[in-house]
């Protein structure tokens, strides 16, 4: 099975990685060519636009930073839609709204091309792992035909129906995500300033009902003031905003996802948006100055 694959950041690297590791034959592209080399040597090929790719592989996965991003590999000069055609199949894994994904939806279906979204809860480890939770939505043909891929780059995909139904909720869960490491890192400042243990204070959070893999797998990093970027904080940010947005949408309020928000754009104007998105401690630290 040829897949083709465009952005190589974090996710998209290591994602585009597991596939080639398991016998799939990639065909790579991404804006800087550089980042393709690594991938080169484990077998990839490489492509100059997105539209080479497109008219190479009967499916094209893509795992880019943003809407934006999404929309420009699709529109823009050598783009998706100058090659995709009746027989292949768009798969657009980025984290998006829901309108972005249906004007792709859109413009993919209105070419004869089949397109499923299927945007991952997980970071970087999970990808690396193929441990990631995949969020699919749109065409079921053609959702069925990526289930080998899928099984590969993730533990879990759930189908959930019509184009939009994906990107909302992985925004539901980024949402709970964000408001969650908000609510930590205040924890851990308050322990810390009211001269207790924030060491002691993750002992004790893992052995009660509120124990989870991030506070398990992030706490210790935080307590150094140490943040490897495994989901940007600057893309945490930027689901909060599209979050909100939905519950706008729908109106359903949400003050503390609200509030959540405030501290990761107070985090991204401290200079920290490429830093892991626990790095909004630092907003909370500044905060309590």
């Amino acid at each position: 099975m040829e897949i083709g694959f465009l952005g190589l950041g974090i996710m998209g690297k290591a994602m585009a990685m597991n596939l080639l590791k398991h016998g799939f034959k990639v065909t790579v592209w991404n804006r800087t060519l550089s980042k393709c080399d690594e991938l080169v040597e484990h077998g990839a090929s490489v492509s100059e636009t997105p539209a080479q790719v497109i008219k190479k592989c009967k499916y094209t996965i893509a795992m880019l930073s943003d809407p934006s991003a999404a929309l420009s590999v699709v529109f823009d000069k050598d783009g998706v839609l100058e090659q995709i055609c009746e027989g292949k199949g768009y798969i657009d894994m980025s984290t998006v709204d829901a309108e972005t994904s249906l004007k792709i939806n859109q413009a993919i279906t209105g070419k004869g091309g089949r397109f499923v979204e299927g945007p991952v809860s997980g970071s970087k480890k999970p990808a690396e792992d193929g441990q990631l939770i995949i969020l699919a939505a749109g065409d079921k043909s053609l959702f069925d035909e990526s289930i080998p891929a899928f099984d590969v780059l993730g533990k879990k995909s759930f189908y959930l129906g019509q184009v939009g139904n994906g990107a909302k909720m992985k925004l539901v869960v980024n949402m709970v995500m964000g408001s969650m490491m908000n609510a930590f890192s205040e924890g851990l400042v308050l322990a810390d300033k009211s001269g207790l243990s924030s060491d002691t204070l993750l002992d004790i959070l893992d052995l009660g009902a509120m124990t989870n893999p991030m506070f398990k797998g992030k706490g210790p990093a935080m307590n150094k003031s140490s943040y490897p970027p495994a989901f940007p904080l600057k893309h945490q940010q930027k689901d909060m905003r599209l979050a909100l947005a939905l519950g706008d949408e729908n109106a359903v309020s949400m003050p503390v996802a609200a509030a959540a928000n405030e501290a990761f754009k107070k985090a991204r104007s401290m200079g920290l948006g490429d830093l892991d998105f626990s790095a909004v401690i630092e907003a909370v630290k500044f905060s309590k100055e």
